[in-house]
């Protein structure tokens, strides 16, 4: 699967991740749900993440955790 490569702006900054489109997908969802933009969410990430981490290693961890969350919620 390829990846899509997005810029956005964290923290008044441009950034670009890239991720499959699947993982775009539940990025918009998951922020859909919360009530926030794909930036606020992707800030979120990048606030909590371990500097050592790569940033659409962790968007990828997070929207997993998302689906568990609501498979495990039903």
């Amino acid at each position: 699967m390829a990846l899509i490569k997005r810029s956005i702006t964290l923290h008044g900054h441009r950034t670009s991740i890239a991720l499959e489109e699947d993982f775009w997908e539940g990025l918009e969802e998951l922020a859909s749900l919360s009530g926030k933009s794909i930036a606020a969410v992707v800030a979120e990430i990048d606030d909590t993440r371990d500097p050592d981490a790569g940033l659409s290693s962790c968007v990828r961890l997070a929207v997993l955790r998302h689906y568990k969350a609501l498979k495990t919620a039903s």
